[in-house]
This record gives C-alpha cells, sequence and structure tokens, in this order.
C-alpha cells in the first residue's frame, strides 16, 4: 500500500516562493512517475505538474509554467515542488500523487492511484 505524506504549504504574500514536499512509503519509488495536483474551493482538482521515473521528463500546466519546478530525489523517496512569483489565484489545497506503476508520465487523474492528504497554500495580495 503507497503512502504519500505532502506538507510546505501555508500562507505567503503574493510574490513569495513556497517549497511543497511529498513523502513517499509503501512502493519502490523509482517505479512510478510521480505529479501535483491542487482543488481551489468550488472548483475542481487540476493538474499542476509531472515528473517522470527517473526525472527525464516533466510536465506542467500552462498556469505554473515558468513559475514552479517539479523535481525528486529516488533515494530519498522524495518529491518536491518549488513555488516561485506565488499569485493570489494558485491558493488551493495541492496533494501528491503516484502514477500507476511503469505508466508513462501523465496529466490525467485516472492514471495515479494514490494521493497525499494534500496541503494549503493560500496567497494573499
Amino acid at each position: 500500500q503507497v503512502q504519500l505524506v505532502d506538507s510546505g504549504g501555508g500562507l505567503v504574500q503574493a510574490g513569495d516562493s513556497l517549497r511543497l514536499s511529498c513523502a513517499a512509503s509503501g512502493r519502490t519509488f523509482s517505479v512510478s512517475a510521480m505529479g501535483w495536483f491542487r482543488q481551489a474551493p468550488g472548483k475542481e482538482r487540476e493538474f499542476v505538474a509531472a515528473i517522470s521515473r527517473f526525472s527525464s521528463r516533466t510536465l506542467y500546466a500552462d498556469s505554473v509554467k515558468g513559475r514552479f519546478t517539479i523535481s525528486r530525489d529516488n533515494a530519498k523517496n522524495t518529491l518536491w515542488l518549488q513555488m516561485n512569483s506565488l499569485k493570489p489565484e494558485d491558493t488551493a489545497v495541492y496533494y501528491c500523487a503516484t502514477q500507476k506503476p511503469l505508466t508513462a508520465i501523465s496529466s490525467t487523474p485516472s492514471l495515479y492511484d494514490a494521493w497525499g492528504q494534500g496541503t494549503q497554500v493560500t496567497v494573499s495580495s
């Protein structure tokens, strides 16, 4: 059973930075691509970023491209999301997620089979 624990959220001002972390256990970390999603109040969960098993490929939503960076360390079973130049519209609960083993990197939620509990990011204007 895969377990994901995400952390690092908080209340910041527009233009500030935050770094989210996701600690994984229960399955060999490197068998799966990983991703971050977010859900704002009253909105559906949306894709933010994804990274392939050995970090050779990344995907980003257009809304965060150039501001957010996803990374991972397979030796530490950890995934990160560095968020710079934060905007009020980035306010949401952020979830890390792991894809089904050996599937290609994707932004499609149905290909993810385990989710963290979520960490709140609030950006004030």
